[in-house]
């Protein structure tokens, strides 16, 4: 499925170069000729916003870096001279800051839009798996970047979630301290997470190029979930999807734009502008709002090591999606009660994410509880238990019979076949 290019090099210099690197033909045949499903909604712009805002992490990091200084007795003020004296340093590490955020609203919406159209089944299951891959790294990232500023959010923060490890057996304690540099989260730690920092950003680059490379291969999935038959159930890349992303790009930038300008600290918490202070508790410590639902997670269970396995678990389990879902039809939109699960999934991590930021007691554990175990429920009960139980709605002929019926966001439209699972 991975298109080829219908590049033909004119000049000398080009054919040159073609003959012996085809990179031209390379691009042209993954970004301008490559066939797409003329299908896609625009829940499919959201993976060319990630590009953009991970491109806008990684520039605005490498000028930051050039002001940022990673020890405990100055961080704290550098990151103040960032913010006062360095010409627009106040943009870069808002922007930057605010980057974080936009990142997981574009991934969270990326991999709930994959959830509900089944883009994890066969034959797209390396490229859901290097997805999780993605995820993950994305979340190391964002927690050692969180430490760098020195507030009291970020130095309480490292202890409580580096001490996390010290639950697993025989090998927990190697680990924290390897994670300190010592035995206590202290200058090595901060120099570590800056190291780290620094370097992840480039890793997830190189996972998402092998992302697009595995989804190259198969092809897109759509909102029919059924693969293109003819050509007239596919467009070029571009420039019809160029100027779609560059649109909802465009929107997206906006929505950026208004927390930058117009309330910069307020996906952040106002404890981390004071400077960390190892004898000073914060009276709640709390993770970012993108850490929450696995904060919760973690909270919901009495025991320290239970918790951390749940924790993990709670992405874990998405790795072994593909084959957890057993319904032969692969988009949500006909399949009628998976759709009502689906949502009702989607308001339980919504309700794990407020539960993260609640205290520990009470009603707000029992609450966690439940939802923690609806979690995994959804993913080892109910998924492959629909795919035995439930009656799917038939699915069009093909893509261009959705489109042409006026279904184009993946309705049946006129003749209908048996579900199609390739």
């Amino acid at each position: 499925m991975a298109g080829h290019s219908n590049y033909v090099p004119q000049s000398a210099a080009a054919k040159w170069l073609e003959s012996r690197l085809p990179v031209i033909s390379l691009v042209r045949g993954s970004f301008v000729d490559f066939p797409t499903p003329k299908n896609l909604n625009y829940w499919w712009t959201f993976g060319g916003i990630l590009f953009f805002v991970l491109i806008a992490q990684i520039l605005t990091g490498i000028v930051l870096v050039m002001h940022y200084t990673a020890s405990t007795d100055a961080a704290f003020a550098s990151v103040e001279h960032i913010m006062r004296d360095v010409n627009f340093g106040w943009l870069l590490r808002y922007l930057h800051a605010n980057g974080a955020s936009m990142f997981f609203i574009a991934v969270f919406i990326h991999m709930f839009r994959g959830m509900y159209y089944g883009s994890y089944k066969a034959p797209r299951e390396i490229s859901w798996i290097l997805g999780v891959i993605i995820f993950l790294i994305m979340m190391a990232t964002a927690f050692m970047g969180y430490v760098l500023p020195w507030g009291q959010m970020s130095f309480w923060g490292a202890t409580v979630i580096t001490n996390l490890f010290s639950a697993l057996p025989l090998v927990g304690e190697p680990i924290v301290q390897w994670l300190w540099g010592g035995f206590a989260v202290d200058n090595p730690t901060l120099n570590r997470f800056f190291s780290l920092h620094y370097l992840l950003p480039f890793m997830i680059f190189g996972v998402v190029l092998l992302h697009v490379w595995a989804f190259h291969t198969t092809g897109n999935n759509n909102p029919t979930g059924i693969q293109p038959k003819t050509k007239q159930d596919t467009l070029p890349f571009h420039p019809y999807y160029t100027m779609k992303d560059a649109f909802a790009i465009v929107v997206f930038m906006i929505f950026f734009a208004y927390f930058v300008f117009y309330i910069p600290n307020y996906l952040g918490h106002a404890d981390n502008y004071i400077e960390a202070d190892p004898l000073v508790t914060p009276a709640h410590i709390v993770p970012e709002w993108y850490f929450l639902p696995f904060y919760a997670i973690l909270r919901a269970v009495p025991d320290k090591l239970g918790g951390v396995i749940l924790m993990f678990g709670s992405i874990a389990v998405l790795f072994v999606l593909p084959w957890l879902d057993t319904s032969k039809v692969r988009s949500g939109a006909y399949r009628p009660l998976f759709k009502q699960f689906f949502w009702i999934f989607a308001a339980v991590c919504v309700g794990l994410g407020y539960l993260g930021a609640m205290p520990a007691e009470g009603i707000y554990v029992v609450l966690a509880r439940i939802l923690t175990a609806y979690y995994f429920a959804h993913f080892l009960i109910i998924l492959p238990l629909l795919g035995f139980l439930e009656k799917p709605n038939a699915t069009p002929n093909s893509i261009s019979e959705s489109v042409l019926g006026g279904s184009g966001s993946g309705q049946p439209a006129g003749a209908v076949a048996a579900p199609e699972t390739k």
